[in-house]
C-alpha cells in the first residue's frame, strides 16, 4: 500500500536551476528530461444516417389507382445516428517544462517510478486515433428498370377519311387505321395497378384454396411468398425506393481553462448536408457542456510554486490532478448523451519533495 496517493495520470515537475530558458543551447547538462502536465482532449465519434429517397415513376397516379397519396419528388435527408465519447490523454503544449535528475538517485528513482505508473506525461506524448472515410453509396438512376409487366408499346386505331366518287358523286368514306405508339405513363400505370390488385386476389384464391392448382407444404409458402416479392416491387414504382447509408465522423474538442463557463460547439449537422465542422454555419449546431462539481476551482503550476515556496525550501514535485465534471452533448434543449469524465486542465496543481522516499 503506498503512503502517497498520486492522480492517476498525475504530471511531474521540479523547480530545478536549470530550466530550458536558463539552459545554454551549447551546454546542455547531461540528466535533463523534458515532459510536460497532462491535458485532457475529447473525441467524438459521430454517425449519421443518410437517407436517399427516389419517387417512383408513377407517383402521381397512385392515388387515382391505388387510393393512397405517393411522395413524388426525390430528397436526401440526414439524421443523428449514434454519438461516442472519448476522453484521451496528451501532452499539454502550454506545460513544457525541463527538469535535471543529475546526482539525483531518489529523484531519479521517483521520476522513473511515476513514468513506468503513467504519471508522467512526455512532451511529445499523444495517444493517436483511427481515421477512416469511405466512399458514400450513390442511387442509381435506374432502380425501377424491368419491373413493368406489360410492353412499352401499344397499337391505336385511327380513323381517317377519304373521297371516293360515286354516281351521285364526291362522299367521304371511313378509313381505320391501326399503328403502334409508345403507352402513356398513366396507361403504364394503370397496368401496373390492375397486376397489384390481381396479385391480392391470387394471394387470398391461394390462401382460401377457391383454386384449381393445390398448393401444398413448402410450395404454399414459396407461391405466397413469391406473390409478395412481386407486389412489393411493384408498389415501388408508385411509392418510390428509399436507400440508406451511414456518414461516420470524428470531431475533437479540447476545453480550455480559466473560463467560468465551458460550453463548446462541438459540432454541425444539416438535414441535407450530413454532420459538419463547427465552423460551418449551414448546419445547427450540437453543444458540448462541461458542468464543474460545486467548489472545484482550477490551479496553475505557478501558484503551487508560490505556495510552496512559503513553506518549504526543499525541491518539489508539482503534479495535476484533474477535476471530475459532468459532460453533456445537447441538440437543443434535447440530451443526446451525458457521462462524467475527469478533465486535467481544468484541475488543481499540487506539491510534493521531490526525493522523498515512496514506500509501498
Amino acid at each position: 500500500m503506498k503512503k502517497i496517493v498520486i492522480t492517476a495520470l498525475a504530471a511531474l515537475f521540479f523547480c530545478s536551476s536549470y530550466t530550458m530558458a536558463q539552459t545554454p543551447k551549447s551546454a546542455t547538462p547531461d540528466g535533463l528530461v523534458i515532459y510536460s502536465l497532462p491535458g485532457t482532449s475529447i473525441n467524438l465519434v459521430v454517425e449519421a444516417k443518410k437517407e436517399i429517397f427516389i419517387a417512383g415513376p408513377y407517383a402521381q397516379y397512385a392515388q387515382k389507382y391505388l387510393g393512397t397519396a405517393a411522395r413524388t419528388e426525390n430528397a436526401v435527408t440526414y439524421s443523428m445516428g449514434s454519438i461516442h465519447f472519448h476522453p484521451y490523454i496528451e501532452a499539454d503544449a502550454t506545460s513544457r517544462i525541463a527538469i535535471n535528475l543529475a546526482g539525483k538517485n531518489i529523484a531519479a528513482a521517483n521520476f522513473l517510478q511515476f513514468c513506468s505508473q503513467g504519471l508522467i506525461i512526455a512532451s511529445d506524448s499523444y495517444t493517436g486515433k483511427p481515421e477512416a472515410w469511405r466512399f458514400p453509396s450513390i442511387a442509381a438512376n435506374d432502380q425501377f428498370a424491368g419491373k413493368g409487366v406489360g410492353g412499352n408499346l401499344t397499337s391505336t386505331t385511327t380513323t381517317l377519311y377519304k373521297s371516293v366518287m360515286t354516281e351521285s358523286g364526291f362522299q367521304r368514306v371511313a378509313v381505320e387505321q391501326k399503328q403502334v405508339v409508345e403507352k402513356s405513363i398513366e396507361k403504364k400505370a394503370e397496368e401496373i395497378a390492375n397486376s397489384i390488385f390481381n396479385l391480392r386476389r391470387k394471394r387470398v384464391e391461394i390462401i382460401t384454396g377457391d383454386t384449381d392448382a393445390i398448393f401444398n407444404g413448402e410450395a404454399l409458402g414459396a407461391a405466397i411468398e413469391e406473390i409478395n416479392r412481386l407486389e412489393q416491387e411493384y408498389l415501388t414504382l408508385f411509392f418510390g425506393i428509399t436507400e440508406t447509408s451511414f456518414q461516420k465522423m470524428s470531431f475533437d474538442v479540447v476545453p480550455k481553462a480559466g473560463s467560468e463557463k465551458h460550453i463548446y460547439v462541438a459540432f454541425r449537422i444539416s438535414e441535407t448536408q450530413g454532420l459538419l465542422p463547427a465552423s460551418n454555419m449551414s448546419g445547427r449546431p450540437i453543444i458540448l457542456e462541461l458542468i464543474l462539481d460545486e467548489g472545484t476551482k482550477s490551479t496553475t503550476v505557478q501558484q503551487a510554486a508560490a505556495a510552496a515556496a512559503g513553506r518549504s525550501r526543499s525541491q518539489m514535485i508539482y503534479y495535476r490532478v484533474p477535476a471530475t465534471v459532468t459532460a453533456r452533448i445537447l441538440d437543443g434543449q434535447q440530451v443526446l448523451l451525458q457521462t462524467r469524465v475527469p478533465i486535467y486542465q481544468l484541475g488543481t496543481v499540487h506539491s510534493f519533495p521531490i526525493e522523498t522516499l515512496i514506500s509501498k
